[in-house]
């Protein structure tokens, strides 16, 4: 990979999209530390650390949740109107005839800045808001915007269409950046903004794990201080970062090749055909995307709980639909449901983005067949059973590295990755890997144009 980009450096023109890329993440790096107007970062700050669902939100952004930036949404929005305009593609037939014309792809991405925007809007409003109603049960005083009282967050309307205008121009500027880097630049812009947001909590994330190694503590005869050494923590996780990454790339570039053949054809005195390719069956073909989807569904209950702090209801779900939860059995339950989830949403995703019927129709139409499978249904029944196989391999491969090292840093009482686990190690390795696969193709590309040239 090192070499890739060494290489990638030395052409003018791949350096050029290199630097423009690197340009536009240190924009969104600084815009991460412009704060909304009036608003006390700090101690919307401390109620965000409290909970599991805005630690999430707060690692995707960056950090720019808990300081309360104008990018505190991040790109979330737009992930999440991009992932609702692929379902209702799905289930309304208008939209899917849309989805196949080059002019309706365009009018659906379109449709998809709209509801990006819709949703920064009420997100970071809707946040606000129920921050507000649970103060009183967090902070005894809370000062924003120059007021402080018991549980008083804000006063008056126009706070809250500070923060709304402020955060939904910040999640409109991330979309245009995004969409810049993704033609002018390397690499997809969302997965750069989102690799970028990650990597920044890096440096938080080291100087734990050296703050959870050598830590000092007094001694109780002469009330002295003295450097602890614990030999074995560094050594868990580097093992733990280690055996995830190693893990995450054999998987992603695992894959199943099924072999094509394509007839011969006589056209007049010309022969076409009879060439062998195969078809590239990913081992996880969904990437992350099945964990993002069951981390946000367990996280619901949790969010409509914290409208009412003090409820049953909420006690409940932050005992048995947590993971910060210090109960056995609420910790069991939560992880089963994790589970079932990851598996749940891998095989719906792999339905929504893989679909047999239209592949085998391709290839018959093309002249192509499975050496030992008929075209049309049998070619169907045959791809979909080596996509459903995968998808379950994929799906326990995203479980294991989701729940296991979870568990086992939780009965080690090592919290140093608490915010930063599987799912961000896999976004980091397949972005990684999809920026040098790039590099790799742009490379190629110059080489053809200097043989043809």
């Amino acid at each position: 990979m090192f070499k890739t980009f060494i290489n990638a450096w030395k052409v003018k023109d791949i350096r050029t999209k290199l630097l423009y890329t690197l340009l536009l993440v240190v924009v969104y790096r600084l815009g991460s530390f412009i704060p909304v107007p009036g608003v006390d970062a700090s101690a919307l700050g401390k109620m965000v650390s409290q909970y599991d669902f805005l630690n999430f939100l707060d690692l995707f952004s960056g950090g720019s949740l808990s300081q309360f930036s104008i990018f505190a949404m991040g790109i979330s929005p737009y992930i999440t109107a991009s992932i609702i305009l692929q379902l209702l593609t799905i289930a309304i037939p208008a939209l899917e005839k849309l989805s196949k014309e080059d002019d309706g792809r365009e009018k659906i991405e379109k449709i998809t800045r709209y509801v990006g925007v819709g949703l920064a809007l009420i997100q970071s409003v809707s946040i606000v808001v129920g921050l507000s109603n649970m103060s009183s049960g967090l902070l005894k005083t809370v000062t924003i915007f120059g007021t402080s009282g018991f549980g008083v967050f804000m006063n008056g309307i126009m706070p809250y269409i500070t923060v709304g205008i402020c955060c939904t121009a910040g999640t409109a500027f991330l979309m245009w950046m995004g969409e810049r880097i993704t033609e002018k630049g390397v690499g997809n812009g969302v997965s750069i903004l989102i690799f970028a947001s990650i990597v920044s909590s890096v440096p938080q994330v080291v100087i734990n794990l050296i703050n959870g190694t050598f830590h000092i503590k007094p001694i109780v005869n002469n009330g002295s201080l003295e450097l602890s050494y614990a030999w074995w923590y560094s050594i868990v996780v580097i093992i733990f970062v280690l055996v995830l990454v190693v893990g995450v790339i054999m998987v992603d570039k695992a894959e199943r090749k099924v072999p094509v053949q394509y007839a011969k054809r006589v056209v007049g005195r010309k022969t076409y055909g009879g060439n062998s390719t195969h078809i590239p069956l990913k081992a996880n073909a969904n990437g992350v995307m099945p964990l993002i989807f069951a981390m946000t569904i367990l996280q619901v209950p949790a969010m409509i709980g914290q409208f009412w702090p003090d409820g049953a209801y909420y006690k409940w779900v932050s005992t048995y639909l947590s993971a910060s939860s210090n109960n056995a059995a609420g910790l069991v339950i939560y992880y089963v449901l994790y589970a079932l989830l990851i598996v749940g949403f891998a095989y719906f995703y792999s339905s929504i983005t893989f679909n047999p019927i239209e592949i085998s129709k391709n290839l018959q139409q093309n002249g192509g067949f499975i050496p030992g499978i008929r075209p049309g249904r049998p070619t169907s029944e045959y791809l979909q059973k080596k996509t459903s196989r995968l998808t379950m391999f994929g799906a326990l491969f995203l479980m294991v590295i989701a729940i296991v090292p979870s568990v086992i840093l939780k009965i080690l009482k090592i919290n140093v990755l608490s915010s930063f686990g599987p799912t961000s190690i896999l976004i980091m390795i397949s972005v990684s890997l999809e920026i040098a696969d790039q590099l790799d193709s742009l490379l190629l590309m110059r080489n053809y144009k200097g043989f043809l040239g």
